[in-house]
């Protein structure tokens, strides 16, 4: 009976910190239809310029078929695939290629695009012991980035804690010395991320700032649609830094947009009546705690904690928790 009363009573504390169905369901409704909106969007934008896109290329091929009566349209079609397959094995112009695709620097590129997730789809594996060993180099490579990914953004998270204890302590105003140093990371990241490498992409690949602001965040973000890569214009020659210098951007840059993204999602998940829990003491008075305070902000050496006690045992009767009630 013990063992009983044990259960029913954490079953009970269980239901009273239970996620409400209602903001699940209306969290799973407003994704479903900000799903809709961006396809609704797409579509409206997309599927004109891709009509008039069909209807431009079959137009050119009929005037091409009419100038040049020696061709006939099965042969022009073998023509357009022979030239796909050869943009997808590599894009040959005369006597020029492409910067190495699967030379070691662009097999290096090819490997980071991969284990990020990126995937822009402008390269591929074409034999079978290539395509088998992608599949193992992923399955290792992706937790290992994610880990990585994880250990720079603790790295950065760090670094803006001890900059704002510093100043801190110096302007004895903690408050403002976590609102300079929160901002300072994000005008910096910014800067360095995603307004500066627009430029260098100007200047290695002939892009527009908007193009190289558009291929920076779909590469940070790992979107990777591959309407935009480094390194594939047969016209340019590409210094050997410039890939690997990418690479190294991509790596550091995700770490980055990882913590603005955690931000926004605290952001998205605290509202304003958000979750604590409340350390009540033997004489009734509440002291509420938000789960997102820092254990080393506001609180003393001695301030009650929230504590799970083991099953089947009660905590002490001067300090109970109580949980899931909302900030006032």
């Amino acid at each position: 009976k013990s063992g009983w009363r044990a259960w029913d009573a954490s079953e009970r504390g269980v239901q009273g910190c239970a996620v409400p169905v209602p903001s699940t369901l209306l969290l799973l409704l407003t994704y479903l239809t900000y799903l809709v909106l961006g396809t609704c969007v797409f579509w409206a934008l997309e599927s004109p310029a891709a009509h008039d896109s069909s209807k431009r290329f079959q137009r050119d091929k009929w005037e091409l078929l009419r100038n040049f009566t020696c061709l006939d349209g099965q042969a022009l079609d073998s023509l357009i695939r022979g030239i796909i397959e050869a943009y997808k094995g590599d894009i040959v112009l005369g006597n020029t290629t492409s910067m190495g695709r699967w030379e070691f620097v662009g097999s290096f590129f090819f490997s980071v695009s991969t284990i990020t997730t990126i995937g822009y789809g402008n390269l591929s594996p074409r034999t079978m012991a290539a395509r088998l060993f992608c599949i193992f180099f992923a399955l290792v490579g992706i937790p290992l980035n994610l880990v990585v990914l994880n250990r720079l953004g603790h790295c950065m998270q760090q670094g803006v804690h001890r900059c704002a204890r510093r100043l801190g302590g110096a302007w004895k105003d903690p408050a403002k010395a976590r609102w300079l140093a929160g901002s300072s990371a994000l005008l910096s990241g910014l800067l360095l991320f995603l307004l500066l490498p627009p430029l260098l992409f100007n200047h290695m690949e002939g892009w527009t700032y908007v193009e190289g602001f558009y291929f920076s965040f779909v590469t940070l973000s790992t979107v990777g649609f591959g309407d935009y890569v480094i390194g594939m214009n047969p016209s340019r020659n590409y210094p050997l830094w410039y890939q690997n210098t990418v690479s190294l951007w991509i790596l550091f840059g995700m770490a980055w947009l990882a913590l603005i993204i955690k931000l926004i999602l605290s952001l998205l998940e605290a509202p304003r009546e958000s979750y604590s829990c409340y350390p009540q003491s033997s004489k009734g008075n509440f002291k509420p705690r938000s789960w997102s305070q820092g254990l080393d902000e506001e609180a003393g050496p001695h301030s009650p904690q929230p504590s799970c006690s083991p099953e089947g045992q009660h905590p002490e009767p001067s300090t109970q928790v109580s949980c899931c009630g909302k900030d006032s």
